[in-house]
């Protein structure tokens, strides 16, 4: 495995990575309502993950298992990570793991102390197990409670 910058090219594995983790791997959150999965899905299709590729205040990346995208992640500037999504047959195999290693180092690159998220249920104890805390009351998003979370990040 690689963890590698994305790039336009990636727009639709990406997308197709992030659309199976939610339908997937995110079913303690969605219940397979057929409202909240379009109300999630709306926004992830491949112009729209060309778009998070190419701005200029994020940094996407992807995980590459002999030329198949596997995971795809993404930190804004401010810290902020975006994306961390599994493909369903790279699950627990260390992947979401590296690429939270991957984005915290990209956070530090670019002068942040902390990472901020919006976990859903499902992901919370992946988070909690990696140093991240609650940050606040849940929101919702999409129909969906999430968790705001951080970690304080430690010296590069």
């Amino acid at each position: 495995m690689i963890i590698r910058p994305a790039t336009l090219a990636d727009a639709r594995d990406l997308c197709a990575v992030v659309r199976r983790s939610i339908v997937e791997l995110c079913v303690e959150d969605h219940g397979n309502d057929p409202a909240l999965l379009r109300a999630w899905l709306r926004n992830k299709r491949p112009e729209t993950a060309g778009a998070w590729i190419v701005h200029d205040m994020n940094r996407c990346v992807v995980a590459e298992f002999h030329g198949e995208v596997g995971a795809a992640g993404c930190l804004r500037l401010d810290g902020a990570i975006t994306l961390n999504y599994v493909a369903p047959r790279f699950r627990f195999q260390g992947v979401s793991s590296a690429m939270m290693r991957r984005l915290e180092a990209l956070a530090q690159e670019c002068g942040n102390t902390q990472c901020t998220l919006l976990s859903t249920a499902t992901a919370h104890r992946f988070y909690l197990a990696r140093g991240y805390v609650d940050n606040g009351p849940a929101e919702s998003r999409f129909g969906l409670s999430v968790h705001p979370m951080r970690k304080v990040l430690g010296a590069p």
